[in-house]
């Protein structure tokens, strides 16, 4: 069995040494430390030293950090990397944190991580809800603009008139900045729809 130490600081300008010095206290040789400066927008997976530690731990090796929190950007990403580590049969062990998921405590100390990313993943969804519903009270609109049906026969009236001169069907479209695939589903729209239907 291997302990592999893991660490992550933010910036270049922070330094790892407290996480450094709390691995080798328990340990682990510096020779077998995996570490990234990345930004918190980075998910663990991401990151390259926590690729090369993934590649690198084998079953029955032990992964320790100096706090949980070094290994994801929040508590999901965190459960995620954990979750990661112990299917392909790696221990994780916390100095600062305490979490051993070899022990009763440690395994509660999870469950616990687990409903508190549950509850963070709620209350991401419900702030987007709320945003996107704020938006919509204030006028916002969401997905495609609606379509000008006016302007749509005009460009078809410039598409036809050039396809009537010779321009092959890619070169028309571009006239009126259309891809082809675009003119030919507005040419499907308009012979589909009803005379006289954008008439009030």
């Amino acid at each position: 069995m291997r302990l592999l130490g893991y660490t992550r600081v933010s910036t270049v300008s922070q330094d790892a040494r407290l996480q450094l010095d709390a691995l080798r206290g328990v340990g682990v040789e510096s020779r077998d430390v995996f570490s990234d400066v990345t930004s918190g927008s980075r998910t663990a997976v991401q990151r390259p030293g926590m690729k090369r530690l993934l590649d690198y731990a084998e079953p029955g090796d032990t992964v320790v950090v100096w706090r949980i929190d070094r290994l994801g950007r929040s508590l999901s990403d965190v459960l995620n990397t954990v979750n990661l580590l112990r299917e392909s049969g790696v221990k994780i062990r916390s100095v600062s944190d305490g979490i051993d998921p070899e022990t009763s405590s440690g395994r509660m100390m999870l469950g616990m991580l687990a409903t508190l990313a549950e509850y963070e993943r709620e209350l991401i969804v419900e702030r987007v809800n709320a945003g996107i519903a704020a938006a919509k009270q204030n006028g916002t609109r969401f997905g495609r603009p609606p379509l000008n049906h006016d302007v749509v026969a005009e460009k078809l009236a410039i598409v036809n008139d050039a396809r009537a001169k010779g321009r092959t069907a890619e070169d028309a479209a571009k006239l009126v900045g259309w891809s082809r695939a675009t003119l030919y589903r507005h040419r499907l729209a308009a012979s589909s729809r009803p005379a006289g239907a954008d008439r009030v």
